[in-house]
């Protein structure tokens, strides 16, 4: 273990170095005096370290933030009587040397029991719930637009010009003129029908995107496709009405942040699933901002500042 000034703040403490498979926990009562065990990552080995540390008296867990294995192991250990303490990687580098499961856990359970860890910010299951909810429905809508793109693009390998002739593929004439296609309706007489006078170019230029070389594997495609965004918009329902559940527990909240220009419902809900409902653990709206990655820090060096890295919006913040 390496030399640091030891200060103790904390009576008793546990420092875990967490894995995809093994849990390394060391129970820290005094500079020298603590014990290390190794334990595996099933749910029936994590809680013989929940009670392993009540029964030697743990008030505090530090753990560092490893991708999702810690995740597991804080839903164990949330059920005990402990301050838990999820703490950045970077900010609790050791001095360079020879690492190990061991002295990683050590070196954790001395800076917890020397008051020199930073939590991070966990917030309460119902938000953790609501989070994955909002981040999944996320990743659908992602999926269902990047299935829309590939429509586009096999209507352009068929030479049907849809997209320069449409403001919207898949509006109501776009979905219309794919569905014949897929029927074998490929004719440019009986396509025609689905124009009206509102469509932004001519009779004369939406006759010539439609004249196209459909083949049986363009119209297989097409179908395959649409069923597969049918699939995903019936999953973003499903996803929506468990969100809608969810969201009521923060009707207040919610008409709040809606009371704000440009935030709707889907808007507030998020914002909600990202940073709680309980404004207490940020001391201030400059810590919040910083914390969300919406304040542009400084870095500099040598007399030169380099640029903060561009703003990405709500849904990247960087956080457990």
């Amino acid at each position: 273990m390496d030399k640091v000034l030891f200060n103790q703040v904390v009576s008793v403490g546990c420092g875990l170095d967490v894995h995809k498979e093994t849990i390394v926990a060391t129970i820290r009562k005094g500079e020298n005096d603590f014990e290390t065990k190794e334990f595996d990552s099933y749910t029936s080995s994590l809680k013989g370290l929940r009670e392993w540390c009540a029964g030697e008296g743990v008030t505090h867990i530090a753990m560092e933030s490893t991708g999702i294995y810690w995740k597991p192991v804080y839903n164990v250990l949330e059920e005990g009587d402990f301050e838990i303490i999820l703490v950045n990687a970077r900010h609790v580098r050791n001095v360079p040397g020879h690492k190990t499961d061991k002295k990683d856990s050590q070196w954790l359970s001395k800076l917890l029991l020397s008051g020199l860890l930073q939590a991070s910010f966990i917030p309460p299951v119902e938000i953790r719930d609501l989070r994955d909810l909002v981040r999944y429905k996320k990743k659908v809508i992602g999926q269902c637009s990047s299935e829309k793109n590939r429509i586009i693009k096999v209507l352009e390998d068929a030479n049907i010009k849809l997209s320069s002739v449409l403001t919207d593929v898949d509006g109501a004439v776009g979905n219309r003129i794919i569905g014949d296609l897929i029927a074998g309706k490929t004719d440019v007489d009986t396509l025609m029908k689905h124009y009206h006078g509102k469509i932004k170019v001519n009779r004369k230029e939406f006759r010539l995107a439609l004249e196209g070389h459909v083949r049986p594997h363009h119209r297989f495609m097409l179908s395959a496709l649409q069923k597969s965004i049918q699939d995903k918009e019936a999953l973003i329902n499903l996803i929506d009405s468990q969100i809608d559940e969810l969201a009521k527990q923060y009707p207040v909240e919610i008409d709040l942040l809606q009371s704000i220009p440009g935030v709707a419902y889907d808007s507030a809900v998020s914002i909600i699933s990202e940073i709680g409902s309980d404004m207490k653990q940020f001391s201030s709206a400059e810590h919040l901002s910083s914390w969300a990655g919406m304040s542009p820090g400084n870095n500099e060096s040598g007399g030169k500042k380099k640029a903060p890295p561009p703003f990405m919006g709500i849904n990247t913040f960087k956080q457990p």
